[in-house]
């Protein structure tokens, strides 16, 4: 029966034990708390893996192959793609490699304040790195050459989930270094992503342009920037929090909407109801609410369709407090069949004002308040051109992305 150790660690010498994650007989998965963790009446997730004494049985297969907060701390598109890469030059065939596995070859790596032992990767001293460097390397792994994985790229970007090439990295103004746990002093913890896909040369500003645009409409969003002549956009992370006054390297963790309620991304099946229960009922606070209802209005006016449970997140810290994050992966997207993937009660392709505001107030927002976001989330996009232009976007790009933007206030 092989065996997972998983701990939550919220700094270098700040860990506690959770339990025990195995896999039994006909592939069965469960997992045990430690007797310690109980007593501390932390839940990392709630809903499908609930803080209890004895053996927990994974039993929603359909999901996928571990409880919903595991599944969160392996990666999918780029990472995943790394991962087996490494697994094939060990003549391992990715397929029959479990899942299990996978969280030990994380280790101490993953997204959040869980790690997985024993780890089978060992850590990495931290070094400088040459961003562009690693940008041609993936794309070249990107474009199927068979080629040996750079270490630093398979290690830096083995854990993120999303579909382009990304690497986690320590950024003090314009020094860079690999470094996904400890950082040394004055180094901040950041996600990467390179350019990828028919338009690569513009993802890049176009997601720095949609960052700046949402954090004019009021939504919460971490740092951003531009990192190699303005080619790269990265983000601070919000899973680390990097404030010297605190210790520095501390942990938060983290729990995808699509992990709390166990529901594949991958298949279109949930509302935007959904997300504001969950947000009232993890943070007890309307507030989180009010911003759940601020990214959704941003989505419908700014045609990010590609508004899925994973894109959605919470985080918990050591004292048990959940808040929702801040917002991630926000770019012009057209959806599957050109409609939200997520629906605003009930409707995925031309979502209303008044279906909007029918939905936020029954979340317990008054409509007043509904009608001052949804007018300064108009007010940011109305701006878009400028912003896209000031960004450094391609200019025919951002024309193509106005067109397709809609203001939401009713006139």
């Amino acid at each position: 029966m092989r065996r997972v150790d998983v701990r939550l660690r919220w700094g270098c010498d700040d860990d506690i034990a959770v339990g025990t994650l195995a896999e039994a007989a006909r592939g069965r998965v469960v997992f045990e708390y430690d007797d310690a963790f109980l007593a501390t009446g932390l839940q990392i997730s709630p809903w499908k893996l609930p803080a209890q004494p004895g053996l927990i049985e994974h039993t929603e297969r359909e999901f996928g192959p571990l409880f919903g907060v595991f599944d969160d701390s392996l990666p999918d598109g780029w990472g995943l793609l790394l991962m087996d890469r490494y697994f094939r030059r060990q003549g391992r065939d990715p397929g029959a490699v479990s899942a299990l596995e996978r969280l030990l070859y994380i280790g101490s790596g993953a997204m959040g304040a869980l790690t997985y032992h024993p780890a089978t990767e060992p850590k990495a001293p931290v070094a400088t790195i040459d961003l562009r460097a690693l940008a041609d390397e993936a794309e070249r792994v990107l474009q199927g050459a068979d080629v040996d994985v750079l270490p630093e790229l398979r290690r830096l970007g083995g854990s993120p989930a999303g579909a382009r090439p990304k690497v986690l990295v320590g950024v003090r103004g314009d020094e860079v270094v690999s470094g996904i746990d400890e950082l040394p002093a004055g180094f901040e913890h950041w996600l990467v992503k390179f350019p990828s896909g028919p338009q690569a040369f513009d993802t890049g500003p176009l997601e720095y342009a949609y960052m700046r645009m949402a954090e004019r409409a009021g939504i919460d969003v971490p740092a951003h920037r531009l990192f190699a002549g303005g080619r790269f956009f990265g983000v601070r992370r919000f899973d680390r929090d990097d404030d010297p006054g605190k210790g520095g390297n501390r942990r938060l963790h983290m729990h995808t909407l699509g992990g709390l309620v166990q529901s594949n991304y991958r298949v279109p099946s949930c509302d935007y109801d959904l997300l504001f229960r969950v947000a009232r009922r993890l943070t007890a606070d309307r507030r989180a609410v009010a911003e759940g209802v601020r990214r959704m209005v941003f989505n419908v006016a700014a045609h990010n369709r590609d508004d899925h449970v994973k894109n959605f997140a919470f985080l918990m810290d050591a004292q048990g407090e959940w808040t929702m994050s801040p917002a991630y992966d926000l770019s012009y997207a057209r959806g599957p069949g050109g409609e939200h993937t997520m629906t605003i009660d009930g409707e995925g392709r031309e979502p209303t004002y008044a279906r909007i505001v029918e939905l936020a107030v029954r979340h317990g927002l008054k409509r007043r308040e509904v009608r001052d976001i949804v007018e300064r989330v108009d007010e940011a996009v109305a701006q878009w051109l400028d912003i896209a232009s000031d960004s450094g976007c391609d200019e025919a790009q951002a024309a193509a992305v106005a067109r397709a933007h809609r203001l939401l206030s009713p006139r």
